[in-house]
């Protein structure tokens, strides 16, 4: 069978399965005994559905999310972004950094029709596009819970051979100590699975990290009784993917790897608010019961090698079955959590809160991109492409007129993440190659910097990156950190050494390019031009303050 045919196949397999879950979750209030009612209502569904998207089915998938957002957009809408504004925002989301003066410039002087195209391509294939995604999602996966090496390669080689999401996923579900270039995946497993002080350790965490993470369903309050205010989580959906973690444990050895016990019988809890002992097999969410088989008939004399592999693995029934393209909620979660990404806000938020009585706020949409990014295999490029070349991505965020939030009549202002924001500042300073000349040899006086500035700036350890709390320790640091201070000093061929003798109107533009991606206005270069004096004493002085004053401003720390 051949690719497209197989695709499309895929494609409408997805969405049938997609469609039912949108149908289903719409009928709860239906009584039960209709059954017939039930099943005609769901095929009406599907065939009205199907039958509305046939006439633009051909469509890039750009245009129909254009088209499916401004279905619903009542009020004004911004303006296409500037070209200024839109390398500065797709450099930042896709290279992690804004874009240097030189690039801007270019970029501003191209008159090339298709050249918005073209900067995505280049940003997709670039060298910097492995390390910002590897950055994204370790912040995403395993939220400032520590550093180790070979978990950073694990996901730098992945995204730069744009390994397909799900198998990638399907790694981190079940590493294997044998393959060297993926057994740094067991990171996210193992840096959970390490006890704290006295604390035993938190099974339960993993679990409920596994389903919120790839699922978007935080189970927590559903460990120990049905949950109190989500009718969708029942008790039974944690404790069958429990069964599954309890039996996980660290292996001794010197990169991340873990040791798993087979699951002989199924697990038995008892809700605290009841007395009736139930059961469940492992189970992935929402899914069938997996079969427990039974166990062999002789057992070995001889103690077992623990890091031997179990007789039943429960984890590869969970890493063939989670990161799965007919699981609607893996499929849908990971689209809500890229669009997130690229957009600031999800289409279903909080991002682990799917259920039936939290619908997505363009629930076409995320249908749309969950089913499509299945049927192109999990193509993390293709889904950022289709995304960025949007005119729903490339709006801008200034706009005269008022617009309603969240309908994406105007591109949202998004704090940048801690480690795009210490990126941007080395390559406005025109510090970067000087204090990080390659990634695996940073200076020690980077290691330093980086150090102090992800304390001031990033979340605590396992919190999730979703949200910014300006605080105190953010502004001393940018008052008194002499790391931070130590960038706006001349040194060689950095920004404040590049401009000292330029004229008043040429470090002006030079700083703008650098630090906004722009050119200043008529009355901002006015404006700036009389903070530089003709006396050479003070002269640098006052072009230091003005970079700082630049740097630690909104507009460099918003990505607009």
């Amino acid at each position: 069978m051949n690719e497209p045919h197989k695709r499309d196949r895929l494609r409408l397999a997805v969405k049938r399965r997609q469609e039912c879950d949108v149908v289903l979750s719409c009928e709860q209030s239906l009584p039960r005994r209709n059954l017939v009612v039930r099943a005609l209502l769901c095929n009406l569904f599907i065939v009205l559905l199907l039958a509305a998207r046939v006439s633009h089915a051909a469509d890039p998938v750009h245009q129909q999310i254009d088209r499916l957002i401004e279905a619903k957009i009542t009020g004004p809408v911004a303006p296409r972004s500037p070209d200024a504004e839109f390398i500065r925002r797709v450099t930042l989301d896709l290279a992690g950094r804004i874009p240097t003066a030189d690039e801007t410039r270019s970029f501003l002087q191209d008159d090339s029709k298709d050249k918005r195209e073209a900067l995505i391509e280049r940003l997709l294939s670039g060298p910097e596009y492995a390390t910002a995604m590897a950055g994204l999602f370790n912040v995403m996966l395993m939220e400032r819970r520590g550093e180790n090496a070979d978990w950073d390669r694990f996901l730098k080689t992945s995204f730069a051979a744009n390994q397909p999401w799900n198998e990638l996923v399907r790694q981190i579900l079940l590493p294997s100590a044998d393959n060297e270039e993926s057994r740094g995946s067991a990171w996210f497993y193992k840096r959970r699975l390490e006890k704290s002080g006295q604390q035993p350790t938190d099974y339960a965490g993993l679990t409920r990290d596994v389903g919120r993470l790839f699922l978007g369903v935080d189970l927590q309050c559903a460990e120990c009784h049905d949950h109190l205010m989500i009718d969708d989580y029942k008790q039974q959906e944690f404790q069958g993917l429990f069964s599954v973690y309890k039996n996980v444990s660290i292996r001794n050895e010197k990169f991340p790897a873990i040791n798993e016990k087979s699951i002989t019988e199924k697990l038995e809890f008892i809700s605290v608010f009841g007395s009736e002992h139930q059961v469940t097999g492992p189970r992935i969410p929402f899914g069938a019961e997996f079969e427990i088989p039974p166990p062999p008939e002789e057992q070995p004399k001889k103690k077992p090698d623990p890091n031997a592999p179990p007789a039943f693995s429960s984890l590869k029934l969970i890493a063939a079955n989670l990161p799965s393209p007919e699981n609607s909620l893996f499929c849908r979660n990971s689209a809500n959590r890229i669009w997130f990404a690229l957009m600031g806000q999800g289409l279903v938020e909080p991002l682990d809160q799917f259920h039936s009585d939290n619908q997505a706020t363009h629930p076409e949409v995320l249908n749309l991109l969950a089913t499509e990014f299945a049927a192109h295999e999990f193509d993390l490029k293709w889904l950022l492409r289709q995304i960025i070349l949007s005119e729903t991505y490339q709006r801008s965020s200034r706009t005269s007129e008022e617009t309603i939030e969240g309908t994406y009549a105007r591109a949202r202002l998004r704090r940048l993440t801690a480690d795009q924001h210490l990126a941007s500042l080395l390559v406005a300073t025109g510090n970067l190659q000087r204090l990080l000349p390659s990634e695996s040899e940073p200076s020690e006086q980077y290691t330093e910097l980086q150090k102090e500035f992800l304390s001031a700036f990033a979340a605590e350890p396992k919190e999730p990156a979703l949200s910014y709390a300006p605080a105190v320790k953010q502004a001393l640091f940018q008052l008194n950190e002499s790391q931070f201070l130590n960038l706006l000093t001349p040194q060689e061929n950095n920004l404040t050494e590049r401009i000292s003798k330029l004229q008043p109107r040429d470090v002006i533009d030079e700083c703008f390019l650098s630090i906004f991606s722009r050119l200043p206005t008529v009355s901002e270069r006015e404006l700036a031009i009389d903070q530089i004096p003709d006396n050479e004493a003070s002269r640098a002085a006052r072009i230091q303050r003005l970079v700082w004053a630049m740097l630690t401003s909104i507009e460099f720390a918003v990505n607009h």
